[in-house]
Formats: C-alpha cells, sequence, structure tokens
C-alpha cells in the first residue's frame, strides 16, 4: 500500500510536508497547486512552492514531491509542465479537483470537469511535452455539481496519459461535507485500467481499512486527516497503535513554528499555528483548550512562550 500526502491550499506547504513526513508513514508528497495562466512561469516560482526540487524533488526524510499545476490554456500547461521537468520534478500531476470559486471563475480546477475534452487535451499536452521517465498524474472529483460525468473525466484522463488518477470522492458543490461517497472510486476503477488512489473524509486507520474496501483501491491519499493526526499514516500502516501525547504535538508545532520565522509575518505566522490547532482538536481535547487562549495572541513573545512550555 501507498499513502500520499494531499495538497492542501494555505496550509499544507512544503514546510508542512517537511514536519509531516518526519513523522513518517507516507510514500510521496503532492505540492500545492502552481497557477498557470497565459504565461511561462519563471523558475523561482517552481522553487518557492517546491524547494524540494533543489533536493531532487525529495522532502528532508527523503520523500518524493510531485508539482501539481491548475489551470485550462493547454499549451501553456505544457510549456509550464516541462519547465518544471527540467527543474527536477519527481512527478507532474494536474489539478481537476479545487473547488475554490476563485479557481473556477477562472475555468480552473473543478470547473473542468465540465469538459472533459478540456481535460483530455491538457494531460495529452502534458504527457507528450514531459520526458517519459517523469509520471503524469491527476486529481479530480466525482464531478462539479453532480456525478454524471464522473466515469466520462476519468476515461478522458487516462486516454490523455494520465499514469494514475486521485479520486476525491465528492462533488465540487459536496466541497468538503461528509460523506465521501468511495463506492464511486469502485465504480471509476471498473471502467479504467489506470490506478487509482482513494481520496476522502479518512481520518481513523479505520476509515482507511473501509476506504479502501468500498472503493476498490490499495493506495490512498490523507491531507486533513493527517493534519489532525500526525501519526495517522503510521496508524493506518499498524506501525504505531496510540497517537502521540500532547507535549509531544506542541514540540512539533514549536520546529513548525520555527520553520516559518525565514520568510511570513508574525501574524501569518500565528495564523498556521492557530489553523493546525483547529484541526488538531478533532483529536486533542488540549487543542481546543489551547486554541481559544491562543487566539487573543498577537505577538511574537507570547506565542513563543506558549510554544516553548513543552520543549
Amino acid at each position: 500500500m501507498r499513502i500520499l500526502l494531499a495538497p492542501m491550499e494555505g496550509l499544507l506547504d512544503y514546510r508542512l510536508r517537511d514536519t509531516l513526513t518526519q513523522v513518517g508513514g507516507f510514500d510521496e508528497c503532492v505540492s500545492e497547486f502552481i497557477r498557470v495562466n497565459d504565461t511561462l512561469l519563471p523558475s523561482h516560482r517552481f522553487y518557492r512552492y517546491v524547494p524540494e526540487l533543489y533536493e531532487n524533488s525529495r522532502t528532508k526524510s527523503g520523500v518524493p514531491v510531485k508539482v501539481q499545476l491548475l489551470g485550462s490554456d493547454i499549451n501553456c500547461m505544457a510549456e509550464n509542465a516541462s519547465k518544471v521537468a527540467s527543474l527536477g520534478a519527481y512527478g507532474i500531476d494536474i489539478n481537476f479537483g479545487c473547488p475554490a470559486p476563485t479557481v473556477n471563475r477562472n475555468r480552473g480546477g473543478a470547473a473542468l470537469l465540465k469538459e472533459p475534452d478540456q481535460m483530455f487535451a491538457i494531460v495529452k499536452a502534458i504527457r507528450k511535452a514531459v520526458p517519459l521517465e517523469i509520471p503524469v498524474t491527476a486529481k479530480m472529483r466525482l464531478g462539479y455539481d453532480s456525478t454524471e460525468q464522473a466515469i466520462v473525466c476519468a476515461k478522458a484522463l487516462e486516454e490523455g496519459g494520465a499514469e494514475e488518477i486521485v479520486v476525491h470522492a465528492r462533488t465540487k458543490t459536496d466541497g468538503y461535507k461528509p460523506p465521501a461517497y468511495w463506492d464511486w472510486i469502485h465504480k471509476i476503477g471498473s471502467t479504467v485500467k489506470v490506478p487509482l488512489v482513494a481520496n476522502g473524509e479518512i481520518w481513523t486507520a479505520e476509515d482507511a481499512s473501509r476506504c479502501k474496501e468500498i472503493s476498490g483501491c490499495k493506495d490512498i491519499m490523507i491531507g486533513r486527516g493527517a493534519v489532525a493526526n500526525p501519526t495517522l499514516a503510521l496508524m493506518i500502516r499498524g506501525e504505531r497503535k496510540e497517537n502521540l501525547s500532547w507535549d509531544e504535538i506542541k514540540r512539533i508545532l514549536y520546529r513548525y513554528w520555527q520553520s516559518l520565522e525565514s520568510d511570513m509575518e508574525v501574524k501569518s505566522r500565528a495564523g498556521r499555528i492557530k489553523q493546525w490547532l483547529h484541526y488538531l482538536s478533532r483529536q486533542y481535547p488540549e487543542a481546543e483548550k489551547d486554541f481559544e487562549m491562543v487566539k487573543r495572541f498577537t505577538n511574537r513573545i507570547d506565542f513563543e512562550k506558549y510554544l516553548e512550555s513543552s520543549v
């Protein structure tokens, strides 16, 4: 079984990838999406989102990172894929799942699920532009506002040349509301030959087991579940039975806080810590209590006193 770490725009960036992959259990990561409009992006844009490109496209703990692109311009997507491949990308992933209104209004992410022919053309152009040894994969949802074209979209990706498809088992309209419709992944898997990766609503090892059984997938992708419980991947593998203690979690939070220092203002760093505490409160009652305390903090000293208390 492979466990992939999902991208989460505005939270699960290269710093949190580094933090979570050091805890362990992951086989592969996917970067936050890099938006492609109508221009060839400069190298520094790719390095900013995926600094792992400097290290053979690996996190510090050695986990490979695919670079995810989002856009609708066929030629421009292909040119940028070729560019990032030349920078040493481990793989190229294409985003057909982002539900953000600003993205969808610009014909990106999940909006393209209404245009399977365009999905096919984008994947085909990228596959042609990228050396064969670099995998090209895609992530999709079950549809925009219905599952009517789920299989058609998956077939378009397969026929375009995607070597693997991650299926987030909800429509764009569903957003992140439970449940995830894992049975639909099984339906898609019965019609396409490329490997599928199941994604959506995996919060526990038991969820992972049920998801694999219902979806028919041996591989899974986790995002919010891993942020809520950093040991989730290890627990799914049966390599760990208990969560980290709250003191251990706070030490991880402190290291994460320090990793944000070089290029993020205190207000933004504070927002990331509050955001992570919000997710951790699903597993740790201490996180909810601490969130109520730190949400009033406005300066670096208060945050550091709080985080250093377990170091």
